[in-house]
């Protein structure tokens, strides 16, 4: 029959071979199934034991012993001694004691086969004790300082505590930020800018994970003292990352945090290189996260922190080890007596991981065990243990030994051999036998021997070649040792050969078209018949793009390029194969030039050269270049200007132009033929254009205003992409307006945006013409458009008075600028020595007085007025100081009767009097006001008593409005309701 099916063999490749000792198949020797780990005893533990496991597969059932720090320990069953064993072999350690029972632990299983010892395990005590109950010190920091609060974290064990802080109560814990910081290495809190709202009481909560446990500190006071102005501070690194060690595939985290006003930023980098790929940047830059670290990862980092006021750097080493792994390690074997055996071990690591092997738990030699004509004695169960400083592994393994006399019981000869006429067969004989049997042949009666065809091998197979049909018949085969002899027979049968009648034919396709490949082939009716197809060797795997077509033909819809190559035909038979092979050529668009480079570097263009990828089959017509500024999103490429403008098939190289000087650029370059266009090259290396002179002029060019006797000029910066080249700055020409010589000056700050020029001879409000250029290292670029400004006033307003009319108000007179250019006056006022929350309004130049409002009571406030107009501010005048009033009474009238006099004209309202706080202005009156309910208006009365007659009213509901009134203004209200239903 002939299978009508396409067959893609499957490779298994064995990833762990599980070994028979086949001696006797149900007993081996022990193999750990659990073995103890490190165990952290909290000293405070309810629990009154500790279990350390042990348990191992093994037949006969394992005897198992325990170590502690390599010397055995005594359990005697029925006594009260700490130690006893569970059912399986787990330890149990009762009552805990440190002094007795810390230490490294091993477990020994043992049976008639041997003995495997586990790996150690640790047993510690762990502990966190409570903080210190002395008070800490009050910290004082002004504001704008950076501080530092000492946690100081108690005795404790293990060493893995984590921080946080509290403020003022539990569980009131800061939140972290740019500004504060809490290291996770000392558990200190960080603050880099010490602000008001920072004031409070601060405790250090330390929590150790090992043992459940958290404890925190007695409080420490943080009082931030008032500077004003808030002066500013550089940065500077306060957490320092220390050289580190990481073992390969380990997460680590890396601090740093500066002090500092402005707040610092915090930059990362790799000193060698670039950060690795799997890294994350937290808490605003003061943790460097890196996972799964590499050996390449390895290297000097370096945090960098700046503001304003300067920068501060911190480097160090992060060094990256490994704990052993292992390259090869021993496993079960069973051995004929007599032979030679070699164990070996290697395993990979950093340090180099020093290798040794135990027998039955016994040291037993390092590196590589061989022996030399194995005897009974050399059975036992092997352990191999690689050990550097970051742990330890071990290999386990059992060694059998066996000697008897052949048998195939286990693997006879097969009963029934097929092979194809003029092909090629091999018999196996695999008897199983210790020492190594001798081997005969014979087909029938007749015995075999050596020939032109036929050849015994030394394993015990007879291979016999040229098959024919008299090779028919049945084999046997003899095996035979000092121990025994044994034969095992089978049936050789011939069969037709198989051959290819159908061979496939090269196809030639375009990318996208279909091909079609047809195989066909004779062979023996009583076989089966099986049509395998590889590409290049490899089995063809039959996917979306491709199926078979009836019983031998492959049909690849939408050809890519990867499928192009030398496809192979197998017609197999159980017997034999054929084999019989087509070439496909898939044409289609290139593929992406490569050792793209850039050179002739100048300050508008370079040239750029690369080499032909694949044409794949079809010439290529052009070539596209596209170009990146680095600074600029990854997957912002544009289309490059070039010379010539058609970049030709046959060309290699290309000049791209209408760069911008002094910029980071790079370039990609992409072929194209009749087929389409094929992926971009990779991207070549970064380059930095030649500067150039500037071509861009500032723009909004004006200023104006400023102090007597000066000339102010501003402009917008230049944008940094235009700067052309290094050393860039202002040149600021200006002269009065119809003068003929122009004055110039330099200003070399690239981001400064205005200048200011004093001269005594600079008559007060005088139009001037002002233009800016800006240059660099290459020269000067063109003048903006000219503009026209005003000099500063020369005279300030004179304030003839300002007096308090309450807490928050006041009211303030001043003598005009005589001047006509004046638009109007700034008055500006705040309280002594809080100058940056100043207030400040605008009055038209018509008028010399205003009211001030939003004032704090019983405050120091000073007040300055200043003209303007459309060249900006005027000096200020002098400087006036006046004290708000105290506020008025906080407390409200407390109503105690209403009555209606008894001729019902009239009703009386009594009130307690108020009294006021300290801070508070002294009663002068009431104010009441009588009002129809539902209207804003009403009539007011003044009263020095505690109580008023008013009219009574027939005509709806009235409210009364009592208020104490005072210099600082008017009190809380209180409020009563009159009907006209009141009581007389």
């Amino acid at each position: 029959p002939l299978l009508t099916t396409c067959v893609v063999p499957t490779l298994t490749l064995p990833l762990s071979v599980c070994l028979s000792l086949s001696d006797d198949s149900a007993s081996y020797g022990p193999v750990f199934q659990e073995q103890p780990v490190d165990t952290i005893y909290p000293e405070e533990s309810p629990e009154d034991k500790i279990i350390m496991s042990c348990r191992a597969q093994a037949s006969p059932p394992a005897t198992y012993k325990w170590r502690l720090n390599k010397w055995e320990i005594e359990i005697q069953e029925g006594s009260d001694d700490h130690y006893s064993l569970q059912l399986g072999g787990n330890l149990v350690i009762s009552n805990p004691d440190k002094s007795k029972h810390a230490g490294n632990y091993s477990c020994l299983a043992t049976n008639e086969f041997g003995t495997v010892i586990s790996r150690e395990a640790s047993v510690q005590f762990g502990y966190l004790d409570m903080f210190s109950t002395e008070e800490r010190e009050a910290v004082y920091v002004k504001e704008g300082q950076g501080v530092v609060l000492l946690c100081a974290p108690p005795p404790h064990f293990p060493d893995d505590l984590s921080f946080r802080w509290m403020l003022n109560e539990f569980p009131i814990f800061i939140p972290l930020d740019k500004r504060r910081f809490v290291s996770q290495t000392t558990g200190n809190l960080y603050i880099s800018k010490v602000e008001g709202s920072d004031s409070g009481n601060y405790s250090c909560f330390v929590t150790s994970s090992s043992i459940s446990k958290s404890v925190f500190s007695k409080f420490i006071p943080l009082v931030p003292l008032v500077e004003r102005p808030i002066r500013k501070y550089p940065a500077d690194i306060k957490v320092k990352f220390p050289d580190t060690y990481a073992l390969v595939g380990q997460n680590i985290t890396l601090e740093c945090f500066a002090l500092g006003n402005p707040i610092p930023q915090i930059r990362w980098r790799k000193v060698d290189g670039a950060l690795p790929v799997h890294h994350d940047i937290s808490m605003a830059g003061g943790l460097l996260h890196l996972f799964n670290v590499q050996y390449e990862d390895e290297g000097v980092y370096e945090c960098e922190a700046l503001n304003s006021k300067g920068k501060d750097w911190h480097k160090a080493h992060l060094y990256v080890e490994a704990s052993p792994e292992w390259v090869e390690h021993i496993s079960s074997s069973e051995r004929d007596i007599g032979s030679d055996y070699t164990m070996s071990c290697l395993a990979s690591g950093k340090p180099k991981p020093h290798v040794r092997f135990l027998k039955n738990g016994q040291m037993y030699g390092m590196h590589e065990l061989s022996f030399t004509d194995l005897t009974f004695d050399d059975s036992g169960m092997y352990q191999c243990i690689a050990e550097n400083r970051h742990g330890v592994i071990y290999a386990n393994a059992e060694l059998r030994v066996f000697v008897g006399a052949p048998s195939f019981e286990l693997n006879p000869v097969k009963q029934r051999l097929l092979g194809a006429k003029n092909g090629r067969v091999v018999i196996e004989c695999k008897p199983r036998a210790a020492p190594r049997p001798t081997f005969t042949w014979s087909k029938g009666t007749e015995m075999l021997s050596n020939s032109s065809r036929i050849f015994i091998w030394e394993d015990g197979s007879l291979e016999i070649r040229n098959v024919t049909k008299s090779d028919e018949g049945k084999y046997t085969c003899f095996a035979e040792n000092d121990r025994g002899r044994a034969n095992s027979t089978g049936s050789f049968l011939v069969t037709d050969a198989t051959k290819i009648t159908l061979a496939p034919t090269n196809a030639d396709v375009s990318v996208g078209e279909n091909a079609r490949m047809q195989c066909a082939a004779s062979h023996d009716s009583s076989l089966d018949l099986t049509f395998i197809w590889s590409l290049n060797g490899n089995p063809y795997t039959v996917h979306e793009n491709s199926y078979c077509m009836s019983s031998s033909e492959l049909l690849i819809k939408n050809t890519q390029l990867k499928l192009a190559g030398r496809y192979t035909c197998t017609a197999q038979t159980p017997v034999d194969n054929v084999t019989a092979s087509a070439e496909l050529v898939v044409r289609g668009p290139p593929g992406p030039p490569g050792g793209l480079l850039v050179k002739d570097i100048g300050p508008k263009s370079v040239r750029l050269v690369w080499s032909q990828g694949s044409d794949n089959l079809s010439p290529i017509s052009r070539y596209t270049i596209q170009y990146r500024e680095v600074r600029t999103p990854e997957e912002d490429w544009k289309l490059a200007t070039t010379s010539p403008p058609n970049v030709e098939g046959n060309a290699e190289a290309a000049t791209v132009d209408g760069l911008i000087p002094w910029t980071e650029y790079e370039f990609r370059v992409t072929a194209t033929n009749t087929l389409g266009t094929g992926e971009h090259s990779n991207p070549s290396p970064k380059i930095q254009t030649l500067d150039a002179v500037p071509v861009v002029a500032p723009s909004d060019v004006g200023g104006g205003g400023g102090m007597s006797r000066e000339l102010t000029i501003t402009w917008t910066p230049v944008q940094p992409q235009y700067y052309y080249g290094s050393n860039f700055g202002y040149i600021i020409a200006f002269k009065p307006e119809g003068g003929f010589e122009w004055r110039k000056v330099t200003v070399a700050d690239p981001q400064a945006r205005r200048y200011v020029h004093k001269d005594s001879s600079i008559l007060p409000a005088t139009k001037f013409e002002v233009k800016v250029k800006a240059f660099n290292s290459k020269g000067e670029g063109p003048y903006s458009l000219t503009a026209v400004i005003y000099s500063a006033q020369d005279e300030a307003p004179t304030i003839v008075e300002a007096r308090t009319l309450s807490a928050t108000e006041a009211v303030i007179w001043w003598i005009p600028v005589p001047q006509q250019t004046v638009e109007g006056y700034q008055v500006r006022y705040w309280r002594k020595s809080m100058e940056n929350e100043a207030l400040a309004m605008r009055i038209s130049s018509k008028d010399n007085q205003t009211r001030l409002d939003n004032m704090k009571p019983d405050s120091h406030y000073v007040i300055e007025v200043r003209a303007f107009n459309g060249a900006g501010y005027g000096p200020a005048s002098q400087r006036y100081e006046i004290h708000t009033k105290k506020a008025p009474p906080s407390r409200l009238p407390k109503i105690i009767s209403k009555k209606m006099h008894s001729s019902g004209t009239t009703v009386n309202i009594a009130w307690e009097p108020v009294r006021p706080l300290a801070n508070e202005s002294s009663v002068e009156c009431y104010k009441v006001l009588y009002r129809q309910d539902g209207q804003n208006t009403g009539t007011l009365y003044t009263t020095t008593k505690q109580s008023i007659d008013l009219p009574m009213h027939k005509d709806g509901d009235y409210l009364v409005e009592v208020r104490a009134h005072s210099e600082g203004g008017d009190g809380a209200v209180a409020q009563v309701r009159i009907s006209g239903k009141l009581s007389s």
